[in-house]
């Protein structure tokens, strides 16, 4: 049994692709309740309720599992714990989605997944890395704002990014947690087929819904103060405008060929998504 930890967009997507497969999997989740945790169930998944901030649910999920997908907001204590646990009960590989994450990078997110990196290593358990570019899905956190004024704004200018579906993320880590063998110790980059700025998203979304969406380049302190207005707690919208003034300088303006490679299809594109996606900024 494959152990997936919490029902995001990649975690969520992940569960869902191994059931296609009738693979059995368990998805670790706070609250059953939830729209998520209940499709999943639907699915046929195993819903296991509890906290990564506690180990002993921890270790209750980690009970006759194989292999794990670990999928988490990249908080030390939390996912070093659940590497703990999967040692002690002996699973058999571990695929992490992680970032482009330096030790020393001004954003403290990224920081947190170099620990988190380190320990999976110290660990000795065979695991395999994914580092994703942007993901496609947080476009999607501006859709109200582009719904409403047909427009959004962005401290990352006019800089390019390997956009990536999350959808795609989550299809690598099921291709790799189902035949772990041949990957212990890898290392993919995960991108979509181009390098995409927020002017082709303006144009794309345009195209797509018949109406001029047009983008503005904003300050640091203005996107950030913009994602604390939307609900987005302090630390996080900082990290996020931190990445996003990366990206004004070239940070992500990189494209693998490690999707298509896994995957034997090509990686989904933004004009794709976006047509997946359209109701969200109508």
């Amino acid at each position: 049994m494959i152990l997936v930890t919490t029902a995001g967009k990649v975690g969520s997507e992940t569960a869902r692709l191994l059931r296609e497969r009738d693979v059995p999997v368990r998805v670790l989740v706070r609250d059953p309740a939830k729209a998520a945790a209940r499709a999943l169930a639907e699915a046929g998944a195993e819903i296991a309720t509890g906290d990564l901030a506690g180990p002993a649910s921890i270790d209750e999920a980690m009970r006759g599992i194989s292999g794990v997908v670990l999928v988490s907001p990249a908080v030390p204590a939390q996912e070093l714990s659940v590497v703990a646990s999967a040692a002690q009960a002996g699973v058999g590989h571990v695929v992490k989605a992680t970032s482009k994450a330096p030790a020393d990078s001004p954003i403290a997110r990224r920081r947190w997944q170099a620990e988190i990196e380190a320990g999976l290593a110290d660990s000795g358990i065979p695991h395999t890395l994914l580092r994703s570019n942007a993901y496609m899905q947080n476009v999607l956190a501006l859709a109200p704002v582009i719904a409403a004024t047909s427009s959004f704004g962005s401290c990352a200018g006019q800089g390019r990014s390997g956009l990536v579906d999350a959808r795609d993320v989550a299809a690598v880590a099921a291709e790799i947690i189902t035949a772990p063998a041949a990957q212990a110790g890898k290392t993919y980059w995960l991108t979509g087929p181009e390098l995409v700025s927020n002017y082709d998203v303006a144009a794309v979304l345009s195209k797509l819904l018949g109406r001029t969406i047009s983008y503005r380049e904003i300050t640091f302190a203005e996107n950030k103060d913009e994602m604390i207005r939307a609900g987005i707690p302090e630390q996080i919208a900082e990290m996020n405008a931190q990445a996003l003034s990366l990206t004004a300088d070239g940070d992500a303006e990189w494209v693998t060929q490690d999707v298509p490679s896994l995957l034997g299809r090509p990686a989904r594109s933004f004009e794709q998504f976006a047509v997946d996606y359209a109701a969200a900024f109508s």
